[in-house]
């Protein structure tokens, strides 16, 4: 029987402090190249890959739009040393993110080929039943703290839905994916289809930053650099989420969760004071919503940190996280970019242990039932 120890513990009693593991919702994996996608995709898809690529709209057809920092946005250590692109060795990735970040799960965010804006429906349907069969075979099935999520096109919503079902069927996928740079705003009913399916199936809505719907990116037309490209990232998060509010999304699917994912989160106070003051002035044009923005967003919508803000003084970041909510937080990393936010050093501002472990977390393992 163990001694009954009715006093202080000295230091050499005490248990050894236990390492936060974390939940990293944000990893981003690469195809070695598109024969990695042949033995999931139909010969015909295959030649049309090979032949006239992806039909995107926008005017390039392999790359962004804007010029990037490093290559395939890519931190410089990021290539693996037997050779492929960043994000593409499994290996690699356990030995410089995984393994040493002690990584108890990592969510994967999949970018290659434009998958959500393949202007041609059936070979964006063909190529996202590839990737999507394709993140299971490389990446969940040769390490289980990997998980994969249903990406689908939404701007073609009746393959969407079909991919959606094959998906579900096989049950080893934890959300779905749509892009926040759709052809139309993503409250729009088009879309409504994908969200009832993700809500009866109790999948969490992942909508990562990104996509090419034919639109400028920012509200006053197309920036000359990257920097302002890659600011407003932020922007189309904010246009989504008052769309999906203010259309009534959250009203008419009181279940489905919404995760915006390499977002931020800095934008979000003003851009909900803003809903909340025009609400109160319109209110009488959106009769469908019952209850102020503020109140749908704080029970529906949960925010990626990355890339998280940095404000020079501390208790700035302080201040906006409280007023976020500890608990709406996920943290991501955005491995392997160059942005990438390392765990160990993202919070420039004092957290308690117990919302460390909320943020870092539990508050992802509540959200994707891990």
């Amino acid at each position: 029987m163990s001694e009954v120890i009715d006093r202080p513990l000295r230091d050499d009693e005490k248990p050894a402090a236990t390492r936060l593991r974390i939940v990293d919702c944000d990893v981003h994996p690469s195809l070695r190249s598109t024969d990695d996608l042949n033995e999931f995709l139909p010969r015909r898809w295959q030649q049309h890959l090979k032949e006239y690529g992806s039909h995107l709209r926008t005017p390039y057809l392999f790359t962004t739009p804007y010029p990037r920092s490093s290559p395939l946005i890519a931190r410089r250590d990021a290539w693996p040393p037997t050779g492929g692109p960043p994000g593409s060795d499994l290996d690699f990735m356990r030995k410089q993110h995984l393994d040493p970040l002690d990584v108890e799960f990592g969510i994967l965010q999949v970018l290659d080929l434009f998958i959500f804006s393949q202007q041609n429906l059936e070979f964006g349907a063909a190529i996202q039943r590839a990737i999507n069969d394709w993140q299971l075979a490389f990446w969940t099935h040769r390490d289980p703290r990997l998980k994969a999520s249903i990406l689908v096109g939404q701007d073609g919503t009746d393959l969407a839905i079909a991919e959606i079902e094959r998906c579900a069927k096989i049950g080893e996928y934890i959300q779905i994916n749509v892009s926040p740079r759709a052809n139309e705003p993503l409250g729009r009913r088009r879309y409504w289809p994908i969200y009832e399916r993700a809500q009866a199936l109790d999948l969490p809505l992942g909508i990562h930053v990104g996509g090419y719907g034919g639109h400028a990116p920012t509200g006053g037309g197309w920036p000359s650099y990257y920097v302002e490209e890659h600011q407003s990232n932020a922007h189309t998060i904010a246009a989504q989420l008052a769309s999906l509010v203010i259309e009534g999304v959250p009203e008419r699917f009181p279940k489905l969760k919404i995760v915006f994912i390499e977002g931020g989160f800095g934008w979000i106070p003003s851009a909900v004071w803003r809903m909340d003051q025009h609400f109160e002035r319109f209110r009488s044009e959106v009769p469908h919503l019952k209850r102020k923005p503020s109140e749908y967003v704080r029970e529906h919508f949960w925010f990626t940190t990355q890339p998280i803000d940095e404000p020079d003084e501390a208790r700035h970041l302080r201040a906006l996280i409280e007023w976020v909510g500890i608990d709406r937080l996920l943290f991501s990393s955005d491995y392997p970019h160059w942005d990438f936010d390392d765990p160990r050093f993202a919070f420039k501002t004092p957290l308690t242990e117990a919302e460390r472990k909320k943020i870092f977390s539990t508050n992802a393992r509540a959200v994707y039932k891990f």
